[in-house]
This record gives C-alpha cells, sequence and structure tokens, in this order.
C-alpha cells in the first residue's frame, strides 16, 4: 500500500474520523485543536517549506502559516482534507516570502553611512566597520536584513514589521537571533 501525496509530500494526515473531529473543533476555535493540528502536521508543513524556503527561514515561515490557519479557520470545510488546506496556506505563505524577501532586501552598501573625516583618518575605525560587514554577511538574509534596517535604517521593530510585510514577533525573533548570532561571529574575532 503506497501512501498518498500532496505536492509531492506524503500525506501522512489522511483524514479519518478522528481527523474530522479535529476538523470540527478548530473550524469552531477550539484553541486545543490548534495545538493538535501543529503537533499533527509541523512535520508535512515543514517538509513542504524546505523545498521553497531556505532552511534558516522555514522556522518563521511556519509560525505565519500556522497564524494564517488560526486566523482563516472559519473559511475551512471540516469535511475537507485538513493536511491538503495547510499545505495550499504554506505555499501561499512560501511564495508570499520570497516575493517580499526579494523585493524588501535592502543591501549593507545602501544603508550603511560613508566613513567621516575622524573616521577615515582612524584605520581602526574602518577595520571594525569592515569586520562588521563581514559579521553581517555570515547572517541569513532576514536576521541581517532585520538588524540592518533597526541600525541602518533607524527603524523600530514595528516599523520593519510594516515595511516587511511580517508580524512584529517575527521581526523580534529575527533581530534577536541575528544578534546572537552577530555576538558569536564577533567574540571570537576580538580574542
Amino acid at each position: 500500500m503506497t501512501a498518498e501525496t500532496i505536492n509531492g509530500i506524503p500525506d501522512t494526515g489522511t483524514d479519518t474520523g478522528t481527523d474530522a473531529g479535529l476538523n470540527a473543533r478548530l473550524t469552531a476555535g477550539d484553541e486545543a485543536a490548534l495545538e493538535e493540528c501543529l503537533r499533527a502536521h509541523t512535520a508535512l508543513i515543514r517538509s513542504y517549506l524546505r523545498k521553497y524556503v531556505p532552511p534558516q527561514e522555514v522556522e518563521d515561515v511556519q509560525q505565519v502559516v500556522f497564524a494564517e490557519v488560526w486566523r482563516s479557520r472559519h473559511r475551512f470545510d471540516p469535511l475537507r482534507s485538513l493536511p491538503a488546506w495547510l499545505l495550499g496556506i504554506a505555499h501561499k505563505r512560501a511564495v508570499d516570502h520570497l516575493r517580499v524577501r526579494r523585493l524588501h532586501t535592502v543591501p549593507l552598501e545602501s544603508t550603511a553611512e560613508p566613513a567621516g573625516p575622524a573616521e577615515a583618518a582612524d584605520g581602526d575605525g574602518l577595520a571594525d566597520r569592515d569586520e562588521m560587514r563581514r559579521a553581517l554577511a555570515e547572517l541569513p538574509a532576514p536576521q541581517r536584513e532585520a538588524i540592518e534596517l533597526a541600525y541602518y535604517g533607524e527603524l523600530t521593530q514595528r516599523e520593519i514589521s510594516e515595511r516587511l510585510g511580517v508580524p512584529l514577533g517575527t521581526v523580534k525573533a529575527r533581530t534577536a537571533r541575528g544578534l546572537r548570532r552577530l555576538a558569536d561571529i564577533l567574540t571570537p574575532a576580538a580574542a
């Protein structure tokens, strides 16, 4: 017996009587049903997103997918396949994510301020800035983008959220992860 596939991904969550109950509870707004849905279908969604989204961004897009599942639960027909509906949302969010990523990627060169006369005279200032550029280049694009917009673009996290079209929590998570990673990258360099 072969497993059914949805968009090339094995459908591990074929709707059974139990799934029909989960579907109805989700549609009715039962938060516990969302948690069950998350547990049951996270692997499927993650596997699907890995086909389209860079690995370091899969978790962020997955959060957006399940947030949309909750927001649009009233539009889901409990008699239809939940995994297929989830994959449809995942596909739309992956496409949106890639589109926004391409449109809003701000190169460091366009946001960094040129060296002032004091910095140009001070070789250490230029070395520090070059070191920071190299460290930022090692970050995943979403983390680098959030940090660049915050520090070079002088935007608040809420403004970054609005500009990129992603939830505020996602911006905060990207910034925090990026800063931790920058610290790890720069600490050995300083030692």
